[in-house]
């Protein structure tokens, strides 16, 4: 992913690490942690993930969370699609619920068809466990790495149905 990113971006650095325990030995007016913050299936790993944030923020700087869903917000799905290529083609389900909506995760589910040169067809499929917490759980979690929490709407476009709202961390200036 970090190759096609670069191949894609070739102005922006990259670097690769674990989004809870990365040093960067530097400070930044933003951060942002997009929809990968989903895949953190503990409150606290979570937390571990704010509190690297908040290191890497200047006083006074913000962090910005964008998970797809919060426990009020969750809905199962489906989607699919495809590509077509020269030769070869792809079409994809996915499938997302939550088997045990007293836990703290939800799937997603993936089933992938595959045509290669010679027309010959491949299944495969793929699950991803992802984190789903409370709105509160969201809030007082960033607070407890120090933040100033706030919740703000997403404004509406093609996104606004996974995230209807995201998660802001205000690090207070000293």
């Amino acid at each position: 992913m970090l190759e096609l990113s670069h191949s894609i971006n070739p102005q922006c650095e990259h670097l690769q690490g674990d989004m809870r325990t990365i040093r960067l030995d530097r400070l930044f007016d933003a951060v942002f942690i997009h929809d990968a913050v989903c895949y953190l299936t503990s409150l606290p790993n979570l937390r571990q993930a704010f509190e690297t944030a908040y290191a890497h923020c200047c006083p006074g700087g913000v962090a910005l969370f964008a998970p797809d869903f919060t426990r009020e917000t969750f809905q199962p799905d489906t989607s699919h699609g495809g590509y077509d290529g020269d030769s070869r083609s792809l079409r994809y389900l996915e499938w997302t619920w939550d088997p045990d909506p007293t836990d703290d995760t939800y799937l997603s589910d993936f089933a992938y068809l595959m045509r290669d040169e010679a027309g010959e067809v491949s299944v495969k499929s793929d699950r991803h466990v992802l984190g789903l917490f409370s709105r509160s759980q969201w809030l007082e979690t960033i607070a407890a790495a120090g933040f100033l929490p706030r919740a703000v709407p997403c404004p509406l476009n093609e996104i606004a149905q996974w995230t209807p709202e995201v998660f802001l961390g205000v690090k207070p200036a000293q």
